[in-house]
């Protein structure tokens, strides 16, 4: 037999395959498009028993307000809250920005924004060293925030004194 029948007889016994032709590839999701299908799953009420069980639990144990977490260990371990400074989670696609890659969160002198308000006033260094951004991009972002303010506080009426 030829090297060619014998190429030509696998190829035909491989196309003949039924368990080859059922065969489909997994499906690879972006982070995006999984927090999308989780927004759509909880708008439409489909509520996985285990998630909802397990969202329940953390809620629980969660503090709601900064009396419950001021006596808290640390570093925080709720790294998921809006006041943390480990990771950043943008709420319209749900991705994650880790704002210290380079670290663990017990490597952190402070994990909360709220323990760096209660300290006081800082240098634009020392904000920058907390957050991971340089001195400029921290005088960039406040510089910004007050203009908000200032915007802001313009807008409304004023109340009669």
């Amino acid at each position: 037999m030829s090297a060619a029948a014998v190429n030509d007889e696998a190829t035909s016994v491989l196309k003949a395959d039924p368990v080859e032709e059922e065969r489909r590839r997994s499906k690879t999701m972006s982070r995006k498009e999984m927090a999308r299908e989780l927004r759509r799953r909880r708008q439409s009420g489909q509520v996985d028993p285990e998630e909802a069980e397990l969202l329940s639990e953390l809620n629980q144990t969660r503090p709601r307000t900064r009396a419950d977490c001021i006596n808290s260990p640390r570093p925080c371990v709720y790294v998921s809250c809006k006041y943390n400074l480990y990771l950043d989670v943008n709420p319209e696609t749900g991705s994650v920005k880790l704002n210290f890659p380079d670290k663990e969160i017990w490597e952190l002198e402070y994990t909360c924004a709220l323990d760096v308000a209660e300290k006081g006033g800082i240098t634009l260094e020392e904000v920058g060293e907390i957050m991971n951004l340089t001195r400029e991009r921290i005088r960039q972002v406040e510089t910004r925030g007050l203009e908000k303010v200032r915007t802001a506080t313009e807008a409304e009426p004023r109340r009669p004194r």
